[in-house]
């Protein structure tokens, strides 16, 4: 499930540093009921020794957003949409109903006012699809040096590695939710449809320097596979704001193809 909520400053102006994930999902945490933040944010989903959120969001979308470099923040001062799902619709159920109850939503020590929150539809499922990443995919290796030290490597879209780290990732997010004899991803992958170093995000999260890649992805995967990328993000980091894909088709003119809100039906 996912929603998608649309705000705007109170005062006109929402200024926050430019690396603001960790402010959008304290947003998250103390939106929700205080028994549910406290289990996502001190258990979520185990596997091994790794814990998943399994929840991810979109970086804040604005078309008045406006970087001052200089004080390293970011200025919105239109109308501003973030996007959130979730595996679990319990934690977006959660969410809504605070936000509606407040009419408000509040990122740092900034108010905004809620102008709209609606539950948005996923594309029906497809052997091959496009996606945008609304938020930066992220895949990583930790490594040792010989002094023993650990290093973390991240990988381009361009890098073999890229792709068989976020299926992996999404593999074991469907034995975390114990999906059953889900079918083989030897025939997956995720390429890079329409990427450029443009796209790359150096993102600091609590002191942690995170890169990842938005850009445009073909992307296939196995139908049981198709809505947990959705639900749940692509790639590592996703309760930190990484990883959100929504389907992608190019709008022709008068004379084109019919408008992709017919392939945004649910699944």
């Amino acid at each position: 499930m996912r929603i998608a909520i649309k705000f705007e400053p109170e005062g006109g102006q929402l200024v926050i540093p430019i690396h603001y994930n960790h402010i959008v999902q304290a947003m998250i945490y103390s939106s929700l009921d205080s028994a549910l933040a406290d289990w996502y944010h001190n258990e979520g989903y185990s596997y091994g020794k790794r814990h998943f959120k399994l929840f991810t969001f979109s970086r804040l979308i604005c078309k008045g957003a406006k970087y001052l470099y200089d004080k390293k923040q970011i200025e919105f001062s239109k109308e501003i949409t973030l996007k959130i799902s979730a595996v679990d619709d319990q934690l977006l159920v959660s969410l809504a109903r605070y936000i509606v109850r407040q009419e408000r939503i509040r990122l740092g020590n900034n108010n905004c006012e809620l102008l709209y929150l609606g539950v948005e539809n996923y594309p029906r499922y497809r052997e091959k699809i496009i996606v945008k990443a609304i938020s930066p995919i992220v895949a990583y290796r930790t490594l040792y040096t010989p002094e023993g030290r650990k290093k973390t490597v991240y990988f381009s879209p361009w890098d073999s590695e890229f792709s068989d780290l976020v299926l992996s990732n999404l593999e074991r997010k469907a034995k975390v939710l114990n999906l059953g004899e889900a079918p083989s991803l030897d025939s997956a992958y995720i390429k890079p449809f329409k990427v450029s170093e443009k796209n790359l995000a150096i993102i600091n999260f609590k002191g942690t320097w995170i890169k990842g890649w938005s850009g445009l992805y073909e992307i296939s995967v196995p139908k049981p596979y198709f809505k947990l990328a959705f639900d749940a993000g692509l790639g590592s980091k996703n309760s930190q704001g990484f990883g959100m894909i929504e389907f992608y088709a190019k709008r022709r003119g008068k004379k084109g193809a019919e408008s992709t809100d017919r392939d945004r039906e649910a699944t």
